[in-house]
């Protein structure tokens, strides 16, 4: 029986190093956009490939790292980008049972822009005949990350959940479940820890609310039990309905390089801790520490730390940083 098991799409992600674009935002709506010049040659620094990634992926790792028995549930294509990602699976020591290869079709290829600290990314999302497994009782079922179209495949997930009730959910939705919250009210309903952002959390209840205190009470009126909500570099909040909690950041040892996968290693984090029966306190005291590390580094997977190397990170902790009741 698995500790923890990922289920969603697994992509390869090419990151394309740009110094020759400018940012331009927008105070009144807080968006930013990324500019290149139009009609020309744009010239770029480097390319990185990183197979075998996405939400799902980065969080078997990251279990996998903290000593859970960790395994993935995700569908690839027949090709060389499949291969690679296998082998990403099988280096990490992600248990790939219920990986799907598909005849003649492709892995999921993204594209990445990468500029200063930050990214913006190409997404294509194939569209593979995808079938709930038989993957038993897990622990914990971590799962994020499907494209559109796949309304079907989630209720078939949602079916097997309420089949099996022991089986605790952990969901951090991605944009096509954010929009589709109501479709999806089964899920949150189930679920023991939902995990988001602020902009999501707003978006999944349609609210420009910014109060976080109020945020948490709507989010838990979906259904979860523990809701998790990041909030950048400004900390994160979690509440067990019961009593709530503010964390702040964990101090950058330097400027980040690369803030792609800094939510995945937190949410992921925060629910390996529980898993391994660690309280909601310690699993908020952890997860900023794996995200910290992650952006040190380039991709969502390179920076994820063992258990060891967060305790040890823990130890040299700044006085102040622990839990806050709110």
């Amino acid at each position: 029986m698995y500790d923890f098991l990922a289920l969603g799409d697994t992509v390869t992600d090419a990151f394309i190093r740009l110094k020759d674009a400018q940012t331009h935002c927008n105070i009144k709506t807080d968006t930013c956009e990324l500019c290149v010049r139009f009609g020309d040659k744009v010239p770029y620094e480097s390319v990185q490939v990183l197979p075998g990634v996405g939400n799902p992926a980065n969080a078997a790792v990251a279990a996998a790292r903290l000593e859970l028995k960790s395994g993935l549930v995700t569908d690839l294509g027949d090709d060389r980008e499949g291969d690679e990602c296998a082998a990403v699976f099988e280096r990490e020591k992600v248990a790939a049972d219920f990986v799907r290869r598909h005849k003649g079709m492709k892995t999921n290829y993204h594209y990445v822009l990468w500029y200063e600290a930050d990214r913006t990314i190409l997404v294509k999302h194939e569209e593979y005949p995808y079938a709930m497994a038989d993957i038993g009782e897990p622990r914990w079922l971590y799962f994020s990350s499907l494209a559109q179209g796949t309304e079907a495949y989630h209720d078939e997930i949602a079916d097997y959940l309420e089949a099996h009730p022991a089986i605790k959910l952990a969901f951090q939705p991605n944009t096509f479940q954010i929009l589709e919250s109501k479709r999806l009210s089964r899920l949150y309903q189930r679920a023991e820890v939902v995990a988001c952002n602020v902009e999501e959390a707003q978006k999944i209840l349609k609210t420009d609310e910014r109060d976080l205190a109020k945020l948490l009470d709507s989010m838990h009126t979906l259904g979860p039990k523990i809701v998790l909500i990041t909030d950048g570099p400004k900390g994160a909040y979690a509440s067990d309905v019961a009593q709530a909690w503010f964390m702040p950041p964990y101090p950058d040892p330097a400027p980040p390089v690369d803030r792609t996968g800094a939510g995945d290693a937190f949410a992921s984090t925060f629910v390996a801790a529980l898993a391994l029966g660690e309280p909601l306190q310690t699993a908020l005291a952890w997860a900023p520490i794996n995200s910290m590390s992650v952006v040190q580094k380039v991709g969502a997977q390179e920076g994820l730390l063992t258990r060891a190397e967060i305790q040890k990170w823990l130890a040299s902790a700044p006085g102040d940083y622990q839990p806050k009741e709110i």
